[in-house]
């Protein structure tokens, strides 16, 4: 398994954090287990391999990041897309964008353009072609801000 597919993964334990509620820990347990986890082999290629233990706790270390920082996250997604409400846009595209916001922020080892990219592959596979270009623009807008910010101090 790959980095991206351990992204995608943790896209989706998000995502479904959204829908049952459950702590960080409890989805990812619940998830991961190896036999549910194989039956949604069937359904998604992602789930085809077993992560590994890095990736296991790179995948524990960032479900939990943005759900413990989830209103940081929206109220940054707020600020870049201007024009529109973050409640418009689509749970699974805010779960996206909350992941890569959290990466640049806080994963040291996920350069800014890995995080962009990956963030829009994901919403262009999930999505379509026009919410890839919308993920790019509020995330570039993003990066680029936190640039400036860093040059300044």
């Amino acid at each position: 398994m790959t980095r991206g597919n351990a992204r995608e993964l943790a896209v989706h334990l998000i995502y479904g954090r959204i829908f049952t509620g459950e702590e960080p820990e409890q989805v990812v347990s619940v998830r991961l287990d190896k036999e549910y986890y194989e039956k949604l082999s069937d359904e998604n290629e992602v789930y085809s391999d077993r992560p590994s233990r890095a990736q296991l706790r790179y995948i524990d270390s960032v479900v939990a990041g943005v759900a413990n920082r989830e209103e940081e996250l929206n109220a940054t997604i707020q600020q870049f897309s201007i024009g529109w409400d973050v409640t418009r846009i689509s749970k699974l595209t805010r779960s996206i964008m909350q992941l890569a916001i959290y990466e640049i922020q806080y994963v040291e080892d996920v350069p800014t353009g890995v995080a962009i990219s990956e963030a829009v592959r994901l919403s262009k596979k999930y999505d379509n072609e026009d919410t890839g270009s919308f993920v790019n623009g509020i995330l570039g807008s993003f990066a680029r801000a936190q640039s400036a910010t860093e040059t300044k101090e």
